[in-house]
């Protein structure tokens, strides 16, 4: 069955949703296997949790490790998890996104090279001034900006690596 050029599954399964004309809902309609934000927010004040200034100590190993690597060099989200022996890429970035403001962010970067969406031009300036190997884009390339050259940025933690967390 075909609705409005997505695809959508006829059947409808245990606990889906459905639209006022009783129908199923395509999955990228907004509800998730987590509901709406709506439905997940606390009934009271009384309910919420006191929150503190202190970071998750995942978090803060993460940002350590961010700190430590030398200017001019890179890690992929991957590479910290690897280094940290726990999490994984998925667990960085979301770190980074939450905190990575306060130390230097632009040298935990994607696998591929490509630069942070939102951020390019910001992380493009820092890295071409703390001499970051980049590589040029080629004109198929979206707004032809460069990419990191992970061959030669790259950083394994271990030339200026002091006490391992």
């Amino acid at each position: 069955m075909r609705v409005r050029g997505r695809t959508v599954c006829p059947k409808r399964r245990r606990g889906a949703r459905v639209t006022h004309r009783r129908r199923p809902v395509a999955l990228s309609v907004g509800w998730g296997r987590m509901g709406r934000m709506s439905e997940l927010s606390p009934p009271d004040d009384d309910a919420r949790p006191e929150y503190t200034d202190a970071l998750p100590e995942y978090a803060e190993r993460v940002l350590d490790v961010a700190e430590r690597i030398p200017p001019g060099r890179v890690m992929t989200y991957g590479d910290v998890a690897e280094w940290l022996q726990e999490g994984g890429p998925r667990q960085v970035g979301r770190v980074m996104a939450l905190y990575g403001g306060a130390v230097p962010w632009w040298r935990v970067v994607r696998a591929d090279g490509v630069l942070l969406p939102g951020h390019e031009l910001d992380a493009l300036g820092r890295y071409r001034t703390e001499g970051t190997p980049l590589k040029e884009a080629g004109r198929a390339a979206e707004g032809h900006l460069p990419r990191l050259d992970m061959r030669r940025a790259r950083w394994d933690g271990g030339e200026h690596a002091q006490g391992h967390t």
